[in-house]
């Protein structure tokens, strides 16, 4: 019986060790499972609570302030124009075209032909009402008329024809000689410091024309190292620079022009150009236009002046005009040029312009 029992418990021994260490395990394993959900918990609680809101209103309370200033500012730009509309319409006069209207109210011939509904081909009637835009009702230029009523243009008479040239060119930057700007900001059109310029980009209804439209001609003013030295005997008159005016494949119609204040007296202008009106091109040499009208030229005097002459292609010019101002004022001077036939080239090259009081030496 004592044998039996001792062979009994080590079995017992060995039975119990077995069993206690997997339930030990197991336990501990359990317990690690469990802290997973823990820290789950914190996340959710974390970001659901504080982040959120703070976020939400934050972003709620920005749009308001400036959603007031905007309305503010709507109120403040529109009520300015509003006393200045009456003034932005321009009644069409006897002579006036889009570029001349543009030349008087400063605004873009573009934008009034925007404004208005109208092309370059439309008519302008006399007493029609135009929306200028952005025009303040005041006439920035006068386009040949008299500035002054009193100073008036007359063709020479037997007493004129007696005196001579006195005194100073009394036109600013007579020879082109100084700077340039754009005129109306179009880059084609430099003109020379204290001079202006209107172009008529009208139907050409000339008898006699190539029909169609006048185009915009390219104006420059031009050095003398800018041209062939063969040809600078023909194109620069005076100086180192020269206006030049083109257009090839359309007709062109343009005027130069400037204001001057003169007191009582007579007055000699003199106009020098060379009408660069070019028909074809045989072996790059120019064959000249052969129409009778090829070019045509006017000097202009307030409202007044000569009437257009036909210079010939491919020779220097000089138109002469002597008037009378009868009591001091402003008046405008200039001369006009325009090609009413289509040509390779319809140019223009104008140089030394000079206005003199006459007098006796």
């Amino acid at each position: 019986m004592k044998r039996i029992l001792f062979l009994l418990l080590p079995l017992a021994l060995l039975i119990a060790c077995a069993t206690t260490p997997t339930t030990v395990e197991v336990t501990r394993l359990v317990t690690e499972e469990v802290e997973v959900p823990v820290e789950v918990t914190r996340i959710v609680t974390e970001l659901s609570t504080v982040e959120v809101p703070v976020e939400v209103t934050r972003l709620v309370e920005v749009p308001v302030t400036p959603t007031t200033e905007t309305v503010v500012e709507t109120e403040a730009t529109a009520v300015p124009p509003t006393p200045t509309l009456g003034n932005s319409t321009y009644t069409v006069q006897s002579g006036d075209n889009i570029s001349f209207i543009a030349a008087k109210t400063g605004v873009p011939a573009a934008d009034i032909l925007a404004a208005n509904n109208l092309t370059t081909t439309s008519f302008l009637d006399i007493g029609q009402e135009l929306i200028i835009p952005g025009w303040n009702g005041e006439i920035v230029a006068v386009i040949p008329q008299p500035a002054n009523p009193e100073a008036t243009a007359a063709p020479p008479s037997t007493e004129t024809a007696e005196l001579t040239p006195v005194g100073p060119n009394l036109l600013p930057n007579p020879s082109f000689e100084e700077d340039w700007y754009f005129f109306q900001g179009v880059s084609e059109w430099q003109i020379p410091n204290g001079w202006l310029l209107a172009v008529d980009e009208g139907p050409n209804t000339l008898e006699g024309g190539s029909g169609g439209n006048f185009l915009r001609p390219e104006i420059r003013v031009v050095p003398s190292s800018d041209i062939p030295a063969s040809e600078h005997s023909q194109f620069i008159f005076d100086g180192q620079k020269t206006i030049k005016a083109f257009k090839g494949g359309a007709p062109t119609s343009f005027a130069i022009f400037t204001d001057v204040t003169l007191p009582p007296g007579q007055y000699r202008l003199s106009i020098n150009f060379f009408p660069d009106i070019v028909g074809a091109y045989n072996g790059g040499n120019k064959v000249w236009a052969t129409q009778a009208l090829s070019s045509e030229a006017r000097v202009i005097v307030n409202d007044g002046g000569t009437g257009w002459v036909v210079p010939q292609p491919g020779s220097r010019a000089t138109l002469t005009y002597d008037f009378t101002v009868e009591a001091e004022g402003q008046v405008r001077v200039g001369a006009a040029f325009r090609s009413r036939f289509v040509n390779h080239n319809n140019g223009w090259f104008l140089d030394a312009w000079s206005l003199q009081a006459l007098g006796t030496p």
